[in-house]
């Protein structure tokens, strides 16, 4: 923990989001690529993946961290579906999977159009049970966090699949890197990260917003903001419809209206983060090697 104030002030409705005397702590710090966090308000636990170590971790509010899957096929980003199950992106095997109650995994979606998903890798769910998520090629461009190979599909697509059904659909096809996914808290939109900048410094590193048709299909899309330092990766609402991205330099409070709020300034570059917490207004950052955790005034939208 440090006592320098990490807040970044850059409009002044920023100074209600967070408390003053409030510290960035570091609650692990043994990772090689820490991403994906999801918290299980039920097990009190945060899980959260180690990318190029091919594992999950847990941490617990008692401090107490464990491996919690290993090995985990290179998984990246994680949610819950509304049954409160564990829903998984996995680079290693190109697919998504959800982990059941007795802990089998059943596997949602591994191909499209009968060819190989590139390598799905962030993913929410909409209160209908639908599952949406991200296809970029991180995860077969080298052996570091997945298995080196070519894509097989066209696009880098953005996803949405109905479990029920089986039914998968690419609702955008235009991303350079499709990346970070949220739907704002009155699921009316869905917000898109584009990090083709990752690679290409002439690429895009935006947010981009789409209205939700029907809950089926996106329309109308619009940049919403920019990251001027680094990449957009993950992000997550709280639920006064405040944007939270990870950045290089930090996490980047956004407001409804793309405004730049504010910044948490953190000393690794951020992958990914999420709220938590039995209040939900505690944030969880996973940051290069570490998981770093912050109390803020507001809280998160995302449920369960």
């Amino acid at each position: 923990m440090t006592d320098a104030s990490p807040f970044e002030v850059k409009d002044p409705r920023f100074t209600a989001l967070f408390v003053g005397s409030a510290r960035l702590e570091e609650l692990y710090s043994d990772c090689r690529w820490a991403e994906g966090p999801v918290w299980f308000d039920d097990a009190q636990q945060l899980l959260w993946s180690d990318i190029p170590n091919q594992r999950m971790m847990r941490w617990t509010p008692d401090g107490g961290v464990s491996v919690f899957r290993h090995a985990s096929n290179f998984s990246n980003g994680n949610t819950r579906d509304r049954q409160g199950r564990l829903v998984s992106c996995e680079h290693g095997m190109r697919r998504v999977t959800r982990t059941e109650a007795d802990g089998t995994i059943t596997v949602l979606a591994d191909s499209f159009e009968g060819k190989r998903l590139n390598s799905p890798n962030d993913v929410v769910v909409r209160s209908d049970g639908t599952i949406w998520f991200t296809d970029p090629t991180y995860g077969i461009l080298s052996d570091y966090e997945g298995y080196k190979a070519d894509p097989e599909q066209g696009q880098r697509n953005v996803f949405r699949l109905d479990p029920e059904t089986g039914d998968l659909t690419a609702v955008v096809s235009d991303f350079l890197q499709p990346n970070g996914l949220a739907f704002s808290p009155d699921e009316t939109k869905l917000y898109i990260a584009d990090s083709g900048a990752s690679h290409d410094e002439s690429a895009p590193r935006h947010i981009r917003v789409f209205d939700v048709v029907d809950g089926r299909t996106l329309s109308n899309p619009k940049v919403f903001c920019h990251i001027d330092s680094g990449i957009p990766d993950g992000f997550r609402f709280d639920t006064a419809g405040n944007l939270w991205s990870s950045a290089k330099d930090g996490v980047h409070c956004f407001a409804p209206d793309g405004t730049l709020l504010g910044k948490i300034k953190v000393p690794q570059t951020v992958a990914n983060l999420t709220f938590g917490g039995p209040r939900r207004n505690r944030l969880f950052i996973t940051a290069t090697t570490s998981l770093y955790a912050i109390y803020l005034t507001t809280n998160g939208a995302q449920r369960p």
